[in-house]
């Protein structure tokens, strides 16, 4: 059966979630790795207060994945595909052998500063359901805030980004067309052109990087294609953070592709949903809250 391993964003990230690790030689040859080379524990990066800050997020989400992975690679789960959603691309990356756990590591940590630091407060995300991408973006159309359509992640359920006056504007119009708003757990506006600087500075950081052709196919979800060139593979980690989001359309692809399972790596929960649209007749679950027996069985393919 042929599989995807996705790689979840901001908004995932739970206290206490590099605690939960596999008890796995490769899992905890991960966690060893990146207290080395971060100089600290894992605790101090998935707190509830440590939380509360971006680079620590985006950290505590590329450990957790690349853990997971290599546990299950390391079992003989080998997925056709990775997928990453933002941030995630960074672990889909490491998985696919295109870019060294290490560098990853700092180059996320500088990520995530980048972007806390641009935007300390007063700017975030927000999810919108009940809408199609064209009902959202005729209301942003018609409206001078300064928001934009982040995320396009299924038919009807789309992320804006910007400050959080401009969201709070646009609600009473979200709600007249039938739409619903929910605020994410995430405290910059990714996924637009306000992180256009702070882009081409991780983009100059990652020139500096050696990457590989990937060993397992990297689909982008910010172009909804597979990338098989190692300075395309840098290109959209640099710069997915300035990117539109089209993960709707990146699932679709590996549908039409013959992919049959979606392992989500933890913390899971979002990304397995998304799947199950696209793919009803398909497997989409978890990695922590399936048996390795099973995974086993979703990767053979």
């Amino acid at each position: 059966m042929s599989a995807v391993f996705t790689c979840p964003g901001q908004g995932a990230q739970r206290p206490g979630m590099l605690q939960k690790l596999p008890a796995h030689p490769a899992a905890q040859a991960v966690a060893a790795s990146a207290e080395a080379v971060l100089g600290l524990t894992l605790g101090a990066l998935d707190s509830p207060q440590a939380l509360g800050h971006s680079r620590n997020v985006q950290l505590s989400l590329l450990i957790s994945s690349v853990a997971w992975g290599r546990y299950l690679l390391s079992e003989g789960c080998k997925p056709r595909f990775v997928l990453g959603l933002s941030i995630g691309a960074f672990p889909a990356a490491v998985l696919a052998e295109s870019l060294a756990f290490e560098d990853a590591l700092q180059l996320v940590a500088l990520r995530g500063n980048l972007m806390q630091n641009a935007f300390p407060s007063g700017f975030g995300m927000m999810a919108v359901t009940g809408l199609d991408r064209y009902q959202v973006q005729a209301i942003l159309d018609g409206n001078a805030e300064a928001v934009y359509l982040a995320n396009i992640n299924a038919d009807n359920q789309c992320v804006l980004s910007g400050p959080w006056a401009g969201m709070d504007a646009l609600k009473p119009l979200i709600a007249k067309a039938g739409g619903h708003c929910q605020a994410l757990s995430v405290t910059v506006p990714s996924h637009c052109p306000l992180l256009d600087e702070q882009a081409l500075v991780l983009k100059s950081a990652l020139d500096k990087v050696a990457m590989q052709a990937p060993r397992i196919g990297y689909v982008s979800a910010s172009k909804a294609r597979q990338l098989r060139d190692k300075d395309a593979i840098r290109d959209d980690l640099a710069m997915n953070m300035a990117r539109q989001v089209h993960w709707l359309d990146a699932s679709r692809l590996l549908a039409e592709r013959g992919v049959q399972a979606a392992i989500e790596l933890p913390p899971s929960g979002t990304l397995t949903g998304l799947f199950r649209r696209v793919m009803p007749q398909g497997h989409c679950v978890g990695a922590d809250s399936t048996r390795l027996d099973s995974l086993q069985l979703l990767c053979s393919g």
